[in-house]
C-alpha cells in the first residue's frame, strides 16, 4: 500500500505543477502494480495440490514415499512458484535426523495453463516418533517483487514411526517361553481354574470345593487344593519428565528408555501375560492442529507458524495403556510409546500418586527412570508397601550415576538394573522375564 500511496502523490504532485512527463511515469507505474497485483492473485488462487504417502505407520530403517501433485487451474501461465512441503523441525534438526530427506520437498518452477507439477522425495524413519508431512506452502508473485501471494495446501498427513523392538537373545516365539519356564514367587489367591490335587475333606470347607469322584472312589470326604495364583505379567512405569531428563544426553537417553520400554513389552506379551503402560509423558497427537490448513497468509513465515504442529500441549492427565491381555494390547503399547514426548507435566513422584488405582496388583511395575530423587524413592518405597513387586531400571551412562541412584531403591528392598546403553536392553529384559 505504500507503494500505492507514493505513486498517487506523485502523481498529484505531477498533474499540480503540469509534468506530464512525470504524470506519465506514475500512469504507468501504477498500471503496472495494477496488473501484477491482479495477475498474482489469479496464480495464486489458481494453484492447487495433492498429497499420496504410501505408507503412514513405519518402523525404524524403513524408507517411505511421498509425491505431490500441484496442477495449475488457470488458463494463464504462472511465471514462477515456490513449492515447500513442511517437515517440523525437530525431525530434521539432529545429526542424524529423525527423518532423513532423500530427493526434493523444495522446488522452484513455472506452471503451464492447466499445468501439471510432480514432486517426488523419500523419508528414511531414523528415529521412532509421531511427525506432520506437510502441508504445502505454495510461495507466487510477479515478476517485478512487487507483490507476493503465499498459500497453504494440501492437508497434512501424520507419520507414526514405532520404537525398536530388540527381540531377546536365546528366546524361541514359538515355545511362547524363554529357555526354562518362568520362576513365579509373589503368590496371591488361590486360583479356582487350575487345580493342584485333593485333600482330605477339613470343616468349613465349601461345598463347591468337594471332589465328589475322589469322595465316591474312597468313601470319604475330599476337597480339591488350586494352585495358587502369581504374579503375572507387568506394568511399565515410564519417566517422561523434562526435569529427569539432562539436556546433554538428549534425545538418545530418552530414545532408549522407549526401546527398552517396547522390548520389555515385547518379551511379556509374547510369553501370554498381561502388560501395560503408565507414563508422565505428552501425547504428540495432542498437538495437532484440526483447522488452517487451507487459504492465504501474509508472509512465508506466517504460513510456516500456522500450518506446522503446536509447539506446546497445555494437558497433565498421564497416558494409560490398562494393563491386560489381548492380540491388540502390544500395537496400542507401541503406538503410544511412537507418540510419547518429554513434558513438563507431572513428575514421577506426581505420577505414581495419580496411576497407583489403575494399575493391577497383580503385575509386577517395571520403572524405567534416568535418575532417583528421595521424593522418587519415597515414593516408589509406598508402593511397595502396598504389595505392588517392584523393578527399577534405571537410565545413566555412568556407572557411579548407577550406583548413587540405586542405593535409594536398593534401601526400601526393591531391585535395580542399569540400562546402560543400547546393548543393554536385551540383558535388562533377560534378567526381568528369567527372574
Amino acid at each position: 500500500m505504500i507503494w500505492y500511496a507514493g505513486a498517487i502523490l506523485v502523481l498529484l504532485f505531477a498533474l499540480l505543477f503540469k509534468l506530464s512527463l512525470l504524470a506519465y511515469a506514475m500512469y504507468a507505474l501504477l498500471g503496472v502494480m495494477l496488473v501484477s497485483r491482479w495477475l498474482t492473485r489469479s496464480w495464486a488462487a489458481s494453484l492447487s495440490a495433492k498429497r499420496q504417502v504410501d505408507k503412514l505407520a513405519a518402523e525404524v530403517g524403513e524408507t517411505i514415499s511421498v509425491e505431490l501433485t500441484i496442477e495449475n487451474t488457470g488458463k494463464l501461465p504462472i511465471a514462477w512458484v515456490l513449492l515447500e512441503d513442511l517437515l517440523p523441525r525437530a525431525a530434521i534438526m539432529y545429526d542424524p535426523p529423525s527423518l532423513a530427506v532423500t530427493g526434493r520437498r523444495i522446488e522452484l518452477t513455472m506452471m503451464k495453463p492447466n499445468g501439471i507439477k510432480t514432486m517426488l522425495y523419500q523419508l528414511t524413519c531414523n528415529r521412532r516418533g509421531y511427525y506432520q508431512i506437510g502441508p504445502l506452502v505454495l510461495e507466487t508473485g510477479d515478476l517485478f517483487g512487487l507483490h507476493r501471494r503465499y498459500r497453504v495446501a494440501a492437508e497434512p498427513q501424520f507419520l507414526m514411526v514405532l520404537p525398536k523392538v530388540m527381540p531377546l537373545a536365546g528366546y524361541e516365539v514359538v515355545s511362547k517361553r524363554p529357555i526354562g519356564e518362568v520362576r513365579m514367587t509373589y503368590r496371591l489367591f488361590e486360583d479356582p481354574t487350575r487345580i493342584a490335587g485333593v485333600r482330605a475333606y477339613e470343616r468349613g470347607d465349601p461345598l463347591n470345593r468337594v471332589s465328589w469322584k475322589a469322595t465316591a472312589r474312597t468313601g470319604q470326604l475330599h476337597s480339591k487344593v488350586y494352585e495358587p495364583s502369581t504374579v503375572v505379567g507387568a506394568t511399565i512405569l515410564l519417566d517422561f519428565h523434562k526435569g529427569s531428563h539432562s539436556k546433554s544426553g538428549e534425545p538418545h537417553r530418552s530414545e532408549l528408555a522407549v526401546t527398552a520400554a517396547a522390548s520389555i513389552a515385547n518379551a511379556v506379551y509374547l510369553m501370554g501375560q498381561q502388560i501395560g503402560l503408565v507414563t508422565n509423558g505428552r501425547d504428540a497427537a495432542d498437538r495437532i492442529r484440526t483447522e488452517g490448513w487451507t487459504g492465504d497468509v501474509r508472509t512465508r513465515a506466517a504460513a510456516k507458524a500456522s500450518a506446522g504442529m503446536k509447539e506446546k500441549s497445555d494437558r497433565l492427565q498421564p497416558l494409560i495403556v490398562q494393563t491386560r491381555r489381548g492380540p491388540e494390547q502390544l500395537m496400542t503399547i507401541l503406538e503410544t510409546l511412537a507418540r510419547v514426548e518429554l513434558t513438563d507435566g507431572l513428575t514421577l513422584p506426581q505420577l505414581i500418586v495419580e496411576s497407583t488405582s489403575r494399575m493391577p496388583r497383580d503385575a509386577s511395575v517395571i520403572v524405567i527412570l534416568p535418575k532417583v530423587t528421595m521424593e522418587t524413592a519415597i515414593a516408589l518405597g509406598e508402593l511397595r508397601r502396598q504389595g505392588y513387586a517392584i523393578t527399577a531400571v534405571i537410565n545413566t551412562y555412568e556407572g557411579d550415576d548407577f550406583a548413587s541412584a540405586a542405593g535409594p531403591l536398593l534401601a526400601y528392598g526393591i531391585p535395580t538394573r542399569h540400562l546402560k546403553d543400547e546393548a543393554a536392553v536385551v540383558e535388562v529384559c533377560r534378567q526381568y522375564v528369567l527372574r
